[in-house]
């Protein structure tokens, strides 16, 4: 994953435009809980709002934004040491080692910035990214049967995965 020409920065509001281009993305929105453009441009208005906190990476291909990843940072103490997260990626740079560098600088924020001490994360059953997640040392640790019914009929379930930082 080394040698990708990426940078990362904090992601600012005007982000959101590209949180939601990428979410709109064909093919994207099967592994999203996201049925339409109102609930996307909800999700990433949602996902911008932890920017103030320096909770949201963009990754930059040569300085053009590629992707994103968020904590969603939990407003309780007994469970600020643990964290949901979302990534994602512009197709056009899939495949190119973003995803894993996005995540690995994730991880350093989630335990350098807000000393965390678990990420956790939902996938949907076929969404390729689980293969990312299980070489990032992320295990299966349920699933959920049944939880997402697709416009078609087709039921996906949800998987839950975590890794211990």
């Amino acid at each position: 994953m080394r040698g990708v020409p990426l940078t990362f920065r904090f992601a600012q509001e005007a982000d959101q435009q590209y949180i939601v281009s990428w979410l709109l993305q064909p093919g994207v929105l099967r592994w999203f809980p996201l049925a339409d453009v109102r609930e996307v441009e909800d999700a990433a208005r949602i996902c911008v709002s932890y920017a103030k906190d320096h909770a949201v990476l963009i990754a930059l291909w040569d300085s053009v934004p590629c992707g994103v990843a968020n904590l969603y940072l939990q407003g309780w103490k007994k469970l600020a040491h643990q964290s949901l997260f979302m990534i994602i990626v512009d197709e056009q740079y899939r495949n190119k080692g973003v995803g894993g560098r996005l995540l690995e600088e994730l991880i350093s924020l989630a335990k350098e910035r807000f000393s965390m001490e678990m990420l956790h994360l939902e996938v949907y059953q076929g969404n390729p990214a689980i293969n990312l997640y299980r070489r990032m040392g992320f295990e299966e640790y349920g699933v959920q049967k049944r939880f997402i019914k697709e416009a078609d009929g087709i039921y996906l379930n949800k998987i839950l995965m975590q890794k211990i930082l």
